[in-house]
């Protein structure tokens, strides 16, 4: 499919006599074209967007924003966008939107001219529009076959373990072909109402399955609504995540896009050379603290995505989607993680995940856990995130130590445990924690 792409890149860049790319509607780089010198001295004279177009394989939130305020989204035919310098696009472009029945599917982009020089002749444009709706087609396609493909992808994901998992697993292989080998990611959103949708950016099966803990499973799962939606994403390396966790933030709601993506500064500034900054870390453990509530006053549950470690292959697809599932839950019970979380990224929750695929009641924190004692749990929680430092665990809650000290011989007496011992410390935290996934 990817030679296709190129073979028709190429042809439109012969027919306009300019170097052509390809991206998907997302702004991914699919294909691009070569790039002849523009000057005398034989030098490349490609704008800060381009290059990182073509070097990242995408554009950021803010770069899509700005070329999409031309309409291009919309238009049926060739778009003409100026040079923007100050926006870090040095050369003006020509979009040829790419669609299949009226649907946008991705758009291929040409340097114009430079202002006074010709263009590309009505007739010529024309006929690359002609090779844009094939291409159309062919992503279309594309998209409807990892569609397809959600009865084999949720085979994989349902079945038990042994001789069934193997035969799934085999059959979702032997349906993607050789893309199947590949390097693919798992995702988990959930919880998920509706159907599942029609394609996923980069998606090579996507399809709904029963939420881990949840009130049903099965036929009663899907009446209660309590699904999650598994995705299976193509990946071009391990390190270079960004595009699924893009593609994953656009199934959340709005409002829960993560910080990396609506953190997108003004289109002007964006749109140049810089990409997107990761979202930072906790200002301090002061906010954090305060941020966070207590195990027992966890709100319902909000839509989460847990993405897991690529994986190459299809062998370790049932590992991979169960580090999703733990990294949703995760993102859960720390806001901090989420509403995207990387398995990779959510510390001890990889390990309570596993352990508590059900809520837990331990007898030593039940008593705490009761909503009458919300503050003394919070103030144990933090009290072992600090490591028993009793000074950034008071600053941390923003009490006096001797405050702490109270607390903490109340969490003793409601407990029966020694914070003094280091067994009776870790039950204490892994019960906290856990309590707080869902």
């Amino acid at each position: 499919m990817k030679g296709d792409y190129q073979d028709l890149v190429d042809e439109i860049s012969a027919m306009l006599g300019a170097p052509a790319t390809l991206e998907n509607r997302d702004f991914r780089l699919i294909a691009f074209g070569a790039h002849d010198s523009d000057s005398d001295s034989g030098e490349l004279t490609l704008d800060p967007v381009r290059t990182r177009s073509i070097l990242t394989r995408q554009s950021t939130a803010a770069v899509r924003s700005w070329f999409e305020g031309f309409g291009i989204a919309r238009a049926t035919g060739p778009v003409r966008i100026p040079a923007a310098p100050d926006a870090g696009v040095l050369r003006g472009r020509i979009c040829l939107p790419v669609r299949f029945r009226g649907i946008v599917q991705g758009y291929v982009w040409l340097l114009d001219q430079e202002p006074g020089a010709p263009g590309p002749d009505p007739a010529a444009l024309a006929a690359a529009m002609e090779v844009a709706q094939r291409i159309g087609v062919l992503l279309a396609e594309e998209a409807k076959a990892g569609a397809d493909l959600s009865r084999e992808f949720q085979a994989v994901l349902t079945a038990g373990r042994g001789w069934q998992q193997d035969m799934a697993v085999a059959a979702l292989r032997a349906a993607l072909g050789p893309g199947g080998d590949g390097l693919h990611a798992a995702v988990c959103v959930a919880p998920w109402s509706g159907e599942a949708p029609a394609s996923v950016p980069g998606a090579a099966a996507v399809c709904l399955v029963p939420r881990r803990g949840g009130a049903g499973s099965g036929d009663e799962a899907g009446a209660t609504g309590d699904l999650a939606l598994a995705v299976l994403l193509r990946l071009r390396s391990t390190d270079a995540l960004t595009p699924a966790l893009t593609a994953v933030a656009r199934l959340l709601p709005r409002a829960a896009e993560p910080a990396r993506t609506a953190g997108a500064a003004g289109a002007g500034a964006a749109a140049s050379a810089g990409g997107t900054g990761g979202a930072g870390k906790a200002a301090g453990s002061t906010a954090a603290a305060k941020a966070e509530t207590t195990p027992a006053a966890t709100p319902a549950r909000r839509m989460t995505a847990g993405v897991a470690d690529p994986v190459r292959g299809l062998a370790e697809l049932p590992a991979a989607w169960e580090q999703a599932v733990a990294a949703a839950r995760a993102a859960v019970a720390q806001p901090r993680l989420g509403p995207v979380a990387q398995w990779s990224a959510i510390g001890p929750y990889r390990l309570l995940a596993t352990l508590a695929a059900d809520p837990v009641d331990d007898p030593a924190a039940r008593a705490l856990l009761a909503p009458a004692h919300r503050e003394l749990a919070r103030t144990a929680e933090v009290f072992l995130d600090c490591a028993g430092q009793a000074g950034r665990a008071a600053a941390a809650l923003g009490i006096h130590r001797q405050t702490l000290y109270y607390r903490l011989a109340r969490v003793e007496q409601l407990t029966g445990l020694d914070l003094d011992e280091g067994e009776d410390r870790l039950l204490l935290h892994m019960a906290l924690k856990a309590a707080r996934l869902t």
